[in-house]
């Protein structure tokens, strides 16, 4: 067995021309990661009917501000809004010529949370109410409602003891899939080890876990006697919605890792955990350390970042 893992780190080596987890230092670069934002509640946006604006123009502002503030990645509707949904109330105010928009927002229980202000509109522009100026009223107030959704958001999370930003995240570790040789087994303890050194709470059960993470890997014949490891850590809520993900790039050579992945499965663990963490403190209102650049490493090179839902990218 012994012979055989010091071919494994010969053979590595010589591909690397460096020591044998080469292929895998440095990543996750920060500037190569995506990674989610905080979720924001749903928000519904019914007619704006005290906002002075004349007949079905309250109904089109509405769906004006909707459109924008999903632009924003707000899960923004048009609508009256149902039991639980968050409400965002467009008003307005007239200041001698002027009309001076406010956007409100309430918590499912009426309760105001916050408001901001557009900027003020002429005021027989705003009584036209034409499309063009209710749309750049939209377009000027999305981003500043945006912003007030996740200060409002980062306020209850801070306030809530039991929320993720005051307690660490209960993470299950999936199974790794789809790795030759040992890697599936070598990939899953490894991730185990170093995600539960960066905080979270890492289980083999979904019993009130906040997050579900899998990694998944691809091996994928390239010319030249080659082969591309993909390697695929996704993030899960505890309902299925994708989070965010971690992807982790390589050309070895061919067969390589047909056995054991041994050191391989360290270094690939120890770097792809630190993306995962951040991914989840994004997730729990908290900021990720910045990651520094490894040696010869260029950006977004070797590892990317992608994931789906309301996100935003960070570099």
């Amino acid at each position: 067995m012994l012979l055989r893992f010091v071919s494994l780190l010969l053979l590595l080596t010589l591909a690397a021309c460096g020591d044998l987890p080469e292929p895998f230092i440095g990543n996750p670069g920060a500037e190569g990661r995506v990674l989610a934002r905080p979720p924001t509640p749903r928000l519904a946006v019914p007619a704006a009917t005290d906002a002075l604006l004349p007949g079905p123009a309250g109904s089109d502002f509405a769906a004006m501000l909707a459109e924008d503030l999903r632009q924003q990645e707000v899960p923004a509707v048009a609508e009256p809004g149902k039991k639980g949904d968050w409400r965002l109330a467009a008003k307005a105010e007239l200041h001698g010529d002027r009309v001076v928009p406010t956007y409100v927002v309430t918590n499912p229980q009426g309760e105001e949370k916050g408001r901001t202000e557009g900027p003020a509109i002429a005021a027989p522009l705003w009584s036209q109410a034409t499309a063009a100026t209710l749309e750049q009223a939209a377009k000027d107030a999305a981003p500043k409602i945006s912003s007030l959704l996740t200060g409002i958001q980062t306020a209850m999370q801070h306030a809530d003891p039991n929320s993720l930003y005051n307690r660490p995240a209960k993470v299950q570790l999936l199974p790794v899939t789809g790795a030759p040789g040992d890697g599936n087994v070598s990939l899953t303890r490894q991730m185990k080890a170093h995600l539960k050194a960066l905080g979270p709470v890492v289980q083999d059960d979904k019993a009130g876990a906040d997050f579900i993470v899998q990694g998944q890997v691809r091996m994928v014949p390239i010319p030249g006697g080659q082969q591309r490891v993909e390697i695929q850590w996704i993030i899960k809520t505890a309902d299925g919605d994708e989070r965010g993900r971690v992807v982790q790039l390589n050309e070895i050579p061919a067969g390589s890792l047909d056995h054991y992945w041994a050191d391989v499965a360290v270094v690939v663990a120890s770097e792809a955990s630190g993306g995962v963490n951040d991914v989840i403190l994004r997730q729990s209102g908290r900021e990720a350390a910045p990651q520094p650049r490894a040696r010869g490493q260029s950006e977004g090179a070797l590892l990317e970042g992608s994931d789906s839902g309301p996100k935003r990218k960070v570099q």
